[in-house]
């Protein structure tokens, strides 16, 4: 564990040394990527772009949320702005890496501005820049958690965009573990020194065929994404599956579930 947080340590100044470099993608992958070898966290990832090729706009990547590690893990397969609540901004590490790739930090708790993120959003993505979600609203302490939240596939349904759902989950010794998971009374601390304890744990990132918005409402795009991770991570969707939320996370907050309800 010591030489791990070592390693982290040397991950991190590596990163904040490398300042407006990090804002390349294949500068700010190789630094996650980094992240993980310090905590001797395994990346298992499919091949092939998470944008989707050809598309005359950006993609809209939504993903389950386990754990603080997702966006480490996703970031190292390919950099993506998120939509994250503001408070991420000031965490350590994973703040930095976020912040570089131009994600958008809201107020989970201001659902009066709820139309006004979602339009922003249909922007960016008409503008042909991909953003990446965890409509879950919550971390759960296993994949796939709960349903997927309707807003921000009303961004997609604005700007025309495919939707590509992204399978994450983690594995220790090759069995489903909850080692990596962000929840309940959980502090960032407590979460990272379990990840350095860990011996094999590896993430699972599996991109899903993309999901074009031709035929759907809001609320049928969002079941389809959602059956889609539990397919891509080979879980049944049951709703009592995961039933601890923290309310933790960059997609999450206290008022998260109420944000991403509408």
């Amino acid at each position: 564990m010591l030489r791990r947080y070592a390693g982290l340590g040397a991950a991190v100044s590596r990163a904040f040394a490398a300042g407006k470099e990090l804002t390349d993608p294949p500068v700010l992958r190789r630094h996650a990527q980094s992240v993980l070898d310090a905590l001797g966290v395994g990346l298992d990832a499919a091949a092939g772009p998470l944008r989707v090729p050809g598309a005359s706009t950006g993609t809209l990547i939504v993903a389950n949320h386990v754990s603080w590690l997702d966006v480490v893990a996703a970031l190292a397969v390919e950099p993506v702005p998120l939509i994250a609540k503001r408070e991420v901004a000031a965490w350590p590490v994973i703040g930095t890496l976020t912040r570089r790739t131009g994600s958008r930090f809201i107020d989970r708790g201001a659902v009066r501005r709820l139309p006004e993120t979602v339009a922003a959003l249909a922007a960016r993505l008409r503008d042909g820049e991909s953003m990446m979600v965890f409509p879950q609203g919550a971390t759960w302490c296993t994949a796939p958690g709960g349903p997927f939240r309707r807003a921000t596939f009303q961004a997609a349904l604005d700007a025309g965009a495919p939707v590509r759902p992204l399978g994450i989950d983690f594995t220790l010794g090759g069995e489903c573990s909850t080692a990596a998971s962000y929840v309940g009374d959980d502090t960032l601390l407590g979460s990272l020194r379990r990840v350095a304890a860990a011996e094999g744990l590896t993430a699972l990132v599996r991109p899903c065929p993309p999901l074009w918005p031709g035929g759907h409402d809001r609320r049928s795009l969002a079941a389809a994404a959602h059956a889609a991770v539990c397919e891509a991570v080979g879980r049944a969707a049951d709703p009592d599956h995961g039933r601890v939320a923290s309310g933790r996370g960059p997609g999450s907050g206290p008022s998260s579930a109420r944000w991403d309800s509408r």
